[in-house]
């Protein structure tokens, strides 16, 4: 299949596009692998169920005003 692709980071394109090279592969090919790779790696996305079901996620220790913190980055200190 032809297709383009547009607004990829221009430094991972180069470094893929050398990598390739140097195990005499095509772009394609390396682009179908990592494709590939991140469809068995990401999380598939949900359609069915409702917001009720979702649960927190617990976060690390000393994060607890974490978002008063983010406030005030943006904000400014109140």
């Amino acid at each position: 299949m032809d297709t383009t692709i547009r607004n990829l980071d221009e430094q991972a394109y180069r470094e893929l596009k050398a990598r390739a090279a140097l195990e005499n592969r095509t772009i394609g090919e390396a682009v179908s692998d990592a494709i590939r790779v991140y469809l068995r790696t990401a999380p598939a996305l949900r359609r069915d169920g409702s917001l009720a079901e979702l649960r927190p996620e617990p976060y690390a220790a000393g994060t607890e005003r974490l978002s008063e913190e983010i406030d005030a980055a943006v904000y400014g200190a109140s």
